[in-house]
């Protein structure tokens, strides 16, 4: 019989604890039970003595949760409030309801432990099963006090929209997270919407005093132990102000208390928060409203600090309680896993508003999802709460009692190991200790203080002497002396500016814990700053970026708290004057020295366009501020990640180029698409030119790149040449409530991408655009239709148009459209032209841009030489790329294919059209400039460069230039 087997694996003790179980029951149940039933029956009792107590006492108990088919599936929520209302139909006092929801509550703990010690379900289901019936008893009780207290004060006013009011109950911890053990507290917090008075009723009540006594009414109706027990013990310690505060505050007050005064062991409990009760619709808004409390817009590591003072608390407590084994609050425990996830929610969930979540569950799934957490950290975490749950199940399962306590006695732990399915309890305990270590290892990474330095540097008091530095214990000579040895060129400037730091406004003025988290990361940085190759200029650049944050130091606690970032950051300051700038300037791109991968490594463009649409996703349609806030900060970190890895050697010249292009068309096609759902939102669609409907979650449009954009050769500081265009009816309408006439709808599409595209928020701007290359320039309309666009090439258009046309290609917007461009562009492009003309035009435009932008008589005297501007120079090469397709192209049409030189290069030279050797000479001179282009722009020195470095490709170039056009350049 399955049930001598059941009893076989005990031990003689709980064997015999069994039996006696058994025998308490009805004879005649147990013969209607099958043999599967009965073998589950004797494993729920071996677990646990709340079921056996509970059976005792209602024989008909276990012939309803079988019919009800509870033992094997968790009933759904509309399953369990139509059983609960069927349980209270008829109570009318308060002494009826309350034994009611207690037997309610008895006998669904019975199917949970039932389920949960014969695996019908993991701990997320039984965990959920129970959270489920604390909110539906909840709302019973809630339901029942109100209609009581309707019969004399009557119900609450509405709110100033009209809205019924009723009390709002957020659950707290693990009732907030849908996680609740088998026996855990709730933890609750009360709130109404708006003040006022109840109407209707034979006496009118304050809204304060009545939603008080209603919320006393709700607490007794859980929490009073009867002679049948107590539905769930309640604790509203976690309300504003605690035990001392109001049981109740409105809206109002609670927002108030969380603004100005709310602690942030407040914002880790906020994460769990939760409407369980009551208004959930309104409870729903008072979270919205909290969010930015518990969420900070930045990166913020700061809230590490916060944990770890919590964890220091807890530790405290638990040794001096002798607690030290507790599964919960030890060494590894329940607790440390919660906070390891709650600090990745903490410090990053304000901008990844997945995490935004109570559930641990969801959270830490999100994390593995976006890479946060490795894969297999995140599975082996998930897998060891798993077990410590298991376990804290089986432990509270035993008595219905809230324990995370180790058993001592010996056949409670036996009993323990066989509801964990353990042979002994050895067994158990050892991979319980193989969790827990994982657990404090994993917690240690997250949480626990990072060291401060490398070991050896420690011993040799290295650090020390940076910390005396900074706190100013040496005197000037010893800081001077100190400073000199660590390879400062100019130590006294460095230790003034180290002084000027330390005692400006913005430092003496700072918080106390702003100012210890600089204090804490200062020798740290100083160390790292000394073992550059310039730490003078370094020490400029990473302080600028200290000043810069003295009043978000949750950006001091980044670089605190992640060594690895500090050293990037460093790094990458030593190299680059402009990065520098950029992490000042944008400080939340620090988040991005956080993960080498991305750091360091190629992105490519699907990814680009999932991170971006992603992004975009969590936000608010309608708020456009945080539209191209969101933008900013995407184009500023990708672009400084192709900058570090620029500076690494990490990427070609030509990949960093287009890795630079590819961000501008990601976010070009994503301002497109935004600015375009805008102004069909409100106006609607026109129609195109044939008279068809345009999709109106399809832009049809078209911007085209010219310059740098058209030939994917952005640097770090380009501005965007663009042109839009579109092929819809001029003289038609769009179809919206508020028509426009179509000229008009696309001139303010084109309005609104460029005010997107160029308008300053705290994250700077996105590009400079220069629209002056549209047809008749600044005079004319800012986006043409395409037929007027080719109307005006084929009619009208300068012979530097077309030049400017042999860098154009569409960027973004409809491929219908992109490809007809295209075949005007091979058309205009590909005319038979007269030589002659052609030269003598291309030489004239390139001798005024010379004169207004090139280098004077005095600055090449004094051997400078302008990269872009100056005779030999970029220009140059690209005047002559641009000659040779308009003269050429019409004999070798595969000069039509490419914008970019470097190609057309190549292409000159397999059409015969450019021997090899001017062929390379040229592609050798481009790439040397395009090169040190880059370099000048990282270092923020301008593009005027010594002559002397060049003058091989000057001349080169220079003579190539002569060959071609048919005459010397130069000024």
């Amino acid at each position: 019989m399955p049930l001598q087997a059941v009893l076989a694996a005990l031990s003689d003790e709980l064997a015999t604890r069994v039996r006696h179980h058994f025998d308490a029951l009805d004879d005649a149940l147990l013969a209607r039970l099958d043999d599967e039933r009965l073998r589950e029956l004797a494993v729920t009792l071996a677990a646990s003595d709340f079921v056996a107590k509970s059976l005792s006492l209602d024989g008909a108990m276990l012939d309803r949760l079988l019919a009800h088919n509870e033992l094997d599936a968790a009933p759904s929520r509309e399953q369990l409030e139509k059983q609960l209302a069927a349980a209270l139909k008829g109570c009318e006092s308060e002494e009826q309801m309350q034994r009611a929801l207690r037997r309610f509550r008895r006998e669904r703990m019975v199917a949970i432990i039932w389920r949960d010690r014969n695996n019908h379900g993991d701990a997320w289901a039984i965990a959920a099963a129970v959270s489920r019936l604390a909110e539906v008893c909840l709302e019973a009780a809630l339901s029942f006090h109100e209609r009581a207290l309707a019969q004399r004060y009557g119900h609450p006013a509405p709110d100033s929209e009209g809205r019924f009011q009723r009390l709002v109950v957020l659950g707290m911890g693990k009732l907030g997270a849908g996680e609740l053990n088998l026996s855990s507290d709730i933890d609750l917090i009360f709130a109404w919407p708006e003040k006022g008075q109840t109407v209707g009723g034979e006496r009118s009540l304050d809204h304060q005093e009545y939603f008080t006594r209603l919320g006393q009414k709700l607490i007794a109706a859980l929490d009073a132990v009867t002679a049948d027990g107590f539905v769930f013990r309640v604790d509203m310690r976690l309300r504003p102000l605690g035990d001392g505060g109001p049981l109740v505050n409105s809206f109002a007050a609670t927002l108030s208390y969380y603004q100005s005064q709310g602690r942030e062991w407040e914002r880790y409990a906020m994460l769990k928060a939760r409407p369980v009760a009551g208004d959930i619709e309104a409870g729903e808004r008072l979270i919205d409203e909290l969010r930015p409390f518990v969420y900070r817009k930045y990166i913020d590591f700061g809230a590490i600090e916060s944990l770890r003072e919590m964890k220091a608390l807890i530790n405290r407590e638990v040794r001096r309680s002798g607690r030290e084994e507790d599964i919960k609050l030890g060494a590894g425990g329940i607790r440390e896993v919660e906070f390891v996830v709650q600090a990745f929610q903490l410090i990053r969930g304000g901008r990844v508003t997945e995490l935004q979540t109570p559930s641990l569950y969801l959270a830490l799934r999100h994390l593995e999802k976006l890479e946060l957490i490795e894969r297999h950290d995140a599975r082996a975490l998930m897998a060891d709460y798993v077990f410590l749950r298991d376990l804290e199940h089986a432990l509270q399962g035993l008595d219905d009692r809230q324990t995370q306590s180790l058993p001592q006695e010996d056949e409670a732990r036996s009993r323990i190991a066989f509801a964990m399915g353990k042979e002994g309890w050895p067994a158990l305990l050892e991979q319980l200790d193989e969790v827990r270590a994982r657990v404090r290892q994993r917690f240690n990474e997250v949480v626990a203080a990072p060291e401060e330095a490398d070991h050896e540097l420690i011993e040799a008091g290295a650090m020390e002497e940076w910390r005396s530095l900074w706190q100013e214990s040496f005197d000037d000579e010893a800081a001077v002396a100190l400073l000199a040895e660590s390879g400062f060129h100019d130590p006294s400037r460095a230790r003034e500016r180290l002084g000027r730091l330390r005692h400006g406004r913005a430092v003496t003025t700072m918080q106390r814990i702003g100012f210890e988290r600089l204090d804490a990361l200062m020798p740290a940085l100083l160390s790292s700053v000394a073992a550059t190759d310039s730490p003078d200029t370094t020490l400029e650049r990473t302080l600028s970026l200290v000043e810069s944050v003295l009043r978000r130091t949750a950006y001091l606690s980044l670089l605190k708290e992640n060594p690895d970032a500090l050293a990037h950051f460093v790094r990458l300051c030593a190299a680059s004057a402009w990065i520098s700038e950029q992490l000042a300037r944008y400080p939340v791109l620090l988040d991005e020295l956080l993960d080498p991968r991305s750091l360091y490594t190629p992105t490519s463009r699907n990814a680009l366009e999932d991170e971006l649409r992603q992004s975009l996703a969590r936000l608010d349609p309608a708020d456009e501020e945080a539209q191209l806030e969101l933008l900013r900060l995407f184009r500023h970190a990708r672009v400084l990640n192709v900058a570090a890895a620029d500076i690494l050697g990490a990427r070609q010249l030509m990949v960093v180029s287009d890795h630079l292009t590819m961000i501008a068309e990601v976010v070009l096609e994503q301002v497109l698409r935004l600015a375009w759902r805008a102004l069909v939102d409100r106006h609607g669609v026109p129609k195109r030119r044939d008279g068809t409907t345009i999709d109106r979650h399809d832009p049809d449009f078209l911007i085209v790149g010219y310059g740098k954009l058209g030939g994917i050769e952005l640097g770090y500081g380009s501005d965007l040449d663009l042109v839009f265009l579109h092929d819809a009816d001029p003289r038609g309408r769009t179809d919206g409530e508020r028509e426009l006439d179509t000229p008009v709808f696309f001139a303010r599409l084109g309005q609104r991408i460029i005010h997107m595209l160029s308008a300053t928020t705290p994250a700077g701007a996105l590009y400079e655009v220069d629209m002056r290359l549209r047809p008749s320039g600044n005079a004319g309309l800012l986006v043409s239709s395409l037929e007027a666009f080719a109307d005006y090439q084929r009619r009208d258009a300068w012979v530097w148009e077309h030049q400017a046309l042999v860098r154009a290609r569409p960027v973004a917007g409809s491929e219908t459209l992109a490809a007809r461009f295209n075949a005007l562009r091979r058309e205009i492009l590909g005319r038979e032209r007269d030589g002659g003309e052609l030269r003598q035009a291309v030489v004239e435009m390139r001798d005024r841009m010379r004169r207004h932008l090139g280098s004077s008589r005095q600055q090449l005297d004094a051997g400078e030489f302008h990269l872009k501007h100056d005779p030999g120079g970029m220009i140059d090469i690209e005047f002559m790329n641009q000659y040779a397709v308009l003269a050429m192209s019409h004999r070798a049409p595969a000069l039509l294919d490419f914008t970019d030189n470097m190609r057309l290069l190549e292409t000159l030279e397999a059409a015969g059209q450019l021997p090899l050797e001017g062929a390379e000479q040229l592609r050798e001179a481009w790439l040397a400039y395009r090169d040190e282009s880059h370099r000048t722009a990282l270092a923020r020195s301008g593009s005027r460069v010594s002559a002397e470095r060049f003058a091989t490709h000057r001349e080169r170039v220079q003579a190539l230039w002569s060959q071609w056009m048919g005459e010397p350049d130069s000024t």
